[in-house]
């Protein structure tokens, strides 16, 4: 594997300064090998923890430009230490250091504050780069995060989309509210009111009151009751 060149064009760079947070000490002793032995002198580890609380006043005294922060760890986890590090007078650059699971992991930390992710399996030349591109003002997104976050993201829609039409129908009287749930199963006016026990008049009469609520034709509210996704019917 190659390493990051100390120098770029015959100048010397200064170091960057990074601190690693994982709650297995292996991973940190991995980590600062990683960033200490392939970096050609570029980076300096100052500091390892493996808790949310020592990171956060390592990062107080030490001001490091960039932070490698695990996800799950017992007490403060990735999350909200990300989050105090970032409110700190001098804030790091935080990235993620993690294997993306469970779901919303990406969306939760970009919220916090963090600007980009770094597997624990990426190439030492691969860890390295994102460090020194998160210092440029660069986010670095690898292809799981990426990936990751569009799927959080298509999700939140999905869910917004079904609590909107879920709210639609529950602004309808309850006989109306049935009444659309029916038809949108395939029922017709005469299977609606058998079912409901009314006359098909009133069945007619409920659609039809139910499509002005909502300004919607029968097509229509079938789709928004397709759309909220109803749990089964007791």
């Amino acid at each position: 594997m190659t390493s990051v060149s100390e120098e770029e064009h015959g100048t010397p760079a200064a170091r960057t300064k990074v601190s690693v947070i994982d709650d297995d000490p292996m991973i940190c002793q991995a980590m600062r090998l990683v960033l200490t032995d392939y970096s050609g002198g570029r980076l300096e580890v100052t500091s390892t923890s493996t808790d949310g609380a020592t990171a956060v006043e390592h990062a107080r005294r030490e001001l490091p430009d960039v932070v490698l922060m695990d996800i799950a760890m017992p007490g403060m986890d990735g999350i909200e230490t990300t989050r105090a590090l970032r409110a700190l007078p001098h804030p790091p650059h935080v990235l993620i250091l993690t294997s993306l699971s469970p779901g919303g992991t990406v969306e939760r930390a970009v919220e916090a504050g963090a600007e980009g992710f770094i597997s624990k399996t990426d190439a030492p030349e691969d860890i390295i780069r994102r460090v020194m591109g998160v210092c440029r003002e660069a986010p670095q997104f690898n292809t799981a995060s990426q990936r990751q976050l569009i799927g959080d993201l298509s999700t939140q829609r999905f869910r917004s989309r079904r609590d909107e039409a879920r709210a639609l129908l529950d602004s309808l009287p309850e006989r109306e509210r049935e009444a659309v749930v029916l038809a949108a199963e395939g029922l017709t006016n005469a299977e609606i009111a058998a079912r409901m026990f009314i006359s098909e008049r009133t069945a007619k009469a409920h659609l039809s009151s139910a499509g002005a609520r909502l300004a919607m034709g029968r097509v229509q509210m079938a789709r928004l009751v397709e759309r909220a996704d109803l749990p089964p019917r007791s």
